[in-house]
């Protein structure tokens, strides 16, 4: 059975999911204490929050099981990714369910900001009836300059399209094409900043866009520009557009988010020409049920080990590339293990040779998994999410690279490991209905099933080596099952791979390498 822990409220409909689930039992406690979420943590194989939980570094050090954690929600502010991605434990979110919602609500906020409507709403609750001072601007014909085109930034351009706005945005990865194919132009940030009537932010918190519109942004827009921010506080340097207001820079603002929520008693909130509303971007009925199922569905594929999307620390991986990929996903991990085992020292490097068919796609996740295979050698936890972190931290170069020499086969995956010592290398392919197999250790041609117990023996090849080997592993009780025997030149270097019914106690391996012609035995455990 699974232990899920849910601390946030959820909608009932994505829980009723879970609750279907005969491998899940479900505890629900929200509003927890510090102490209360370390002790419920601990025997949890999955934790789903929203906004209120904070999962720190703390919480996750307290986890022995923990395998998910899942945002029911677009943000992680609230999750330490990178304690979470150093402990190999998947952090999911869902950014489609919302998207939605949050396009809808940054519109209605662009049009309540263009006709002065809760103002005017105000004024007239005081019974006032003061026509003239709420005259608004047109839509049409405006230019809205959009930061950050990505679902909800596409969905606001669309709808920005259907009053005859002028759309231009700025992203980082937009490109022209997609541009055209939405029917918007593709600008700069500076062009964005200096020539939209309106401006609306759509990206991500980060390093890079914190204070994104700063003063020195609103110095170069034009005199009365209205800003929006539906997406993350801290996008805009909230004093900065204070200023920019007040000396009537900025015509007006509409803000859904706040560098603080609450914001309490917020000098913007004092300004007649601001509107605003407290984080309600997604807060929709569909929307609520829409992210509670999407992130209840990907945590049941995870705890189950079946491919799920929306890791936010584990690149996203197409379901038409997951499927290509899929077979090679096992002989990846099991090149990675053997290239590991039968070397000896301390890893430097890992060089990952791709040829064939695997040419044409993205292979990083082949790449990781074969990280994962070599480092589970000496390491425990590893898996794919902190595989590259923890081949990083120690300092080990991981170089992946397409060739177009196939060697007489249709696909071929080559790993090569480099350690203070030696360096070793190994090759595997898929063969078509016989599976996966190991075609070549060290540039001597084999075919070996890379499962069980095996035994790589490096020796001279002279006549009766085979032999001897036989009859002390016969000697001792242990089965032979198959053996393949390469070498480049008559009577010089060679080896044997030897698949072996069980493990080879540590005494017969030493026998084994003192028997004549012998040179190295390494015992390889798949």
């Amino acid at each position: 059975m699974f232990k899920v822990l849910i601390t946030d409220p959820l909608s009932p409909q994505g829980t009723e999911i879970l609750r279907r689930a005969d491998d899940v039992q479900i505890v629900e406690k929200t509003d927890l204490s510090t102490e209360e979420l370390l002790r419920e943590i601990e025997d949890a194989d999955a934790l789903l929050v929203r906004s209120q939980t904070q999962v720190t570094p703390e919480v996750i050090r307290a986890a022995k099981r923990l395998k998910v954690i899942a945002r029911a929600g677009v943000g992680v502010d609230n999750i330490d990714v990178h304690a979470a991605t150093g402990r190999g434990i998947i952090v999911i979110n869902a950014p489609d369910g919302n998207t939605i919602s949050t396009a809808e609500h940054t519109f209605a906020m662009l049009i309540a900001l263009a006709r002065n409507i809760p103002q005017a709403y105000r004024s007239l609750l005081r019974g006032e009836w003061d026509r003239k001072r709420f005259v608004g601007v047109e839509l049409r014909d405006k230019t809205l300059g959009i930061i950050g085109l990505g679902r909800i930034g596409a969905e606001v351009a669309k709808r920005a399209k259907a009053f005859h706005m002028e759309v231009i945005a700025y992203d980082p990865y937009l490109t022209r094409n997609r541009a055209e194919k939405i029917g918007i132009r593709q600008a700069t940030l500076d062009e964005v900043i200096q020539t939209s009537d309106f401006i609306t932010v759509h990206t991500p918190l980060t390093r890079e866009t914190r204070h994104l519109l700063d003063r020195q942004a609103f110095a170069r827009m034009k005199p009365g520009v209205r800003i929006l921010n539906c997406a993350r506080g801290g996008i805009i340097d909230e004093e900065a557009l204070l200023e920019a207001i007040q000396t009537g820079k900025v015509a007006g603002a509409a803000i859904d988010v706040f560098e603080t929520e609450p914001p309490g008693d917020h000098p913007l909130l004092q300004l007649p020409q601001v509107i605003a509303t407290p984080h309600l971007g997604a807060s929709t009925r569909e929307a609520q049920e829409h992210v509670a199922v999407d992130v209840c569905v990907e945590v049941l594929h995870i705890l189950r080990g079946e491919p799920f999307k929306n890791a936010v620390n584990l690149p996203s991986i197409p379901p038409e590339l997951q499927e290509k990929l899929r077979p090679y996903q096992s002989l990846a991990e099991n090149l990675g293990r053997f290239a590991l085992q039968a070397a000896q020292g301390a890893l430097d490097s890992v060089t990952v040779t791709y040829s064939g068919e695997l040419t044409d796609f993205d292979t990083s996740p082949l790449t990781r998994t074969i990280l994962k295979g070599a480092l589970s050698t000496y390491l425990s936890d590893v898996n794919d999410v902190n595989a590259t972190l923890l081949a990083k931290e120690r300092g080990i170069r991981v170089t992946e690279q397409k060739v177009s020499d196939l060697r007489g086969f249709t696909n071929l995956i080559t790993v090569e490991v480099v350690t203070d010592r030696q360096r070793r290398t190994v090759a595997g392919t898929l063969l078509n209905g016989l599976g996966a197999r190991i075609v070549n250790i060290d540039g001597y041609p084999v075919d070996v099933l890379p499962r069980g117990h095996l035994l790589l023996i490096q020796h001279r090849d002279q006549p009766g080596a085979i032999g001897r080997v036989g009859t002390l592993l016969g000697k001792h009780d242990i089965n032979i099952a198959t053996m393949q025997v390469g070498r480049r030149d008559v009577g010089g270097q060679a080896i044997m791979m030897l698949s072996v019914d069980k493990p080879v106690p540590p005494a017969v391996r030493q026998s084994l390498a003192q028997l004549g012609d012998i040179e190295t035995v390494k015992e390889i455990d798949l």
